[in-house]
C-alpha cells in the first residue's frame, strides 16, 4: 500500500511562483508515488480579519488554480465540508496544554499581526494550530511535507497523538513524519532579502496565472546587484534568478549561464531574458487550462464537492473510533 501524505493550503488569494515551487509542484509530484489528501483550510483562514465573501471567492479559485497545475481534483477537499475536524479539534484540545499553544511561534507572530484597533485577537488564531493536528491525524498522514516554519505545528501533532494514545491505552494515530522534498525558496524580485509575498505588494510577487507579457516585465525590472554583496559572491538577485531558471526544470540553460557567471561574462540581460521565457514556457499551459475549468466552473465545483464527500469518509471512521476509545457517544448508544 501507498504511504498517505496530507498537506494543506490557506486560500489567501492569488498562487505566485513562491507558492508554486515551495509547496504546490510538490503537491503535483508527490501523487505518483503517494496516496495524497490535499485541503484547502477555510476554517484556518477566519482566524484573521477577513471578507466572508471574499472567502469563499478565494476558496473557488485557489481549488480552480491547484486543478489548473495539475493537482487531481479527487485529491482536493473543503475543510469546512468535512466538520469532523472542528468535533476532532475539540477532542485533541483536551489533550494538548495551554502552554503549548502560547510558546508557538506563529501566534507570537500573528497576534501582532493580527491586532485591530480594537487590540481583538481571535481564540482561534492561539487554537488554530489544534485544529491543524487534527487536519493531519483524521487521514491518519504518514508523512506530511513541511517548511521549517511548520515543524513545530507537526511536533505539537505528535505530541498530541502520543498523549492520546497514552490515555486510551492503544497506539492508535500514527505519528507523522515530516516529509523533506526539494522545495526552492523564491525571492522577490523587486527585494530579493525578502522572501516573495502577496502581503508586501504587487512588485514583490509574479502571478502564476499571469500574462506572459507581465512576467517578461517583472523579471526585465528584477533587482539583481544591490552594490552590498561581498566581492566573489553571487548576490542574492542574480541567485533568486538562477533558482527560477532551475525549478523550471530548465537544466541545460542553467548550467550554460552558471558556466557564463563563473568565467566572469554573465550580462543580465540575457539571464532576465532567458528566465522570463522559461516562465513563460511553463506558466502558459497552466493559464490555458484554467481558461478551461472557468468555463465550467459548475462542473468543477460539483467535482470538489464529491471529492470532499468521498474523503469525508474517512475522517467520519476516524472520528467514530476516537470517540469509541475515549469513552464519548456514538449514535449507536
Amino acid at each position: 500500500m501507498k504511504k498517505r501524505v496530507l498537506s494543506a493550503i490557506q486560500p489567501t488569494g492569488h498562487m505566485h511562483l513562491g507558492n508554486y515551487f515551495g509547496a504546490v509542484k510538490n503537491w503535483v509530484d508527490l501523487q505518483q508515488d503517494y496516496e495524497c489528501t490535499y485541503g484547502v483550510v477555510d476554517y484556518h483562514a477566519i482566524t484573521m480579519p477577513y471578507s466572508p465573501e471574499k472567502l469563499r471567492n478565494a476558496t473557488w479559485d485557489l481549488l480552480i488554480n491547484l486543478i489548473a497545475v495539475g493537482v487531481e481534483p479527487q485529491h482536493l477537499f473543503i475543510q469546512s465540508l468535512v466538520p469532523e475536524h472542528t468535533e476532532l479539534c475539540w477532542i485533541f484540545n483536551c489533550f494538548c496544554s495551554y502552554g503549548q499553544l502560547t510558546r508557538m511561534t506563529q501566534f507570537k507572530d500573528k497576534s501582532s499581526e493580527g491586532k485591530g484597533e480594537d487590540g481583538f485577537i481571535s481564540a482561534g488564531l492561539l487554537d488554530y494550530p489544534v485544529l491543524q493536528a487534527a487536519d493531519i491525524l483524521i487521514y491518519r498522514a504518514d508523512y506530511v511535507p513541511v517548511g521549517k516554519d511548520q515543524e513545530q505545528h507537526l511536533e505539537l501533532a505528535r505530541n498530541i497523538a502520543v498523549r492520546f494514545n497514552n490515555q486510551v491505552g492503544k497506539e492508535y494515530f500514527v505519528l507523522p513524519e515530516t516529509l523533506y522534498t526539494e522545495t526552492p525558496k523564491i525571492l522577490s524580485t523587486a527585494d530579493p532579502t525578502r522572501k516573495m509575498s502577496k502581503s508586501a505588494g504587487d512588485k514583490h510577487y509574479i502571478n502564476v496565472f499571469a500574462e506572459p507579457a507581465v512576467i517578461r516585465k517583472q523579471i526585465k525590472s528584477a533587482v539583481t546587484d544591490t552594490g552590498d554583496t561581498p566581492a566573489g559572491t553571487m548576490s542574492p538577485g542574480v541567485q533568486n534568478l538562477f533558482e527560477m531558471l532551475k525549478a523550471c526544470g530548465e537544466q541545460e540553460a542553467y548550467n550554460s549561464l552558471m558556466d557564463t557567471y563563473h568565467a566572469g561574462q554573465l550580462k543580465y540581460v540575457e539571464l532576465k531574458e532567458t528566465v522570463g521565457e522559461a516562465l513563460v514556457k511553463l506558466t502558459t499551459p497552466f493559464h490555458e487550462r484554467k481558461k478551461e475549468l472557468q468555463a465550467n466552473k459548475k462542473e468543477v465545483k460539483d467535482q470538489i464537492k464529491a471529492s470532499s464527500a468521498e474523503i469525508r469518509k474517512r475522517a467520519q471512521e476516524t472520528v467514530k473510533e476516537v470517540k469509541e476509545l475515549a469513552g464519548l457517544m456514538n449514535v449507536r448508544y
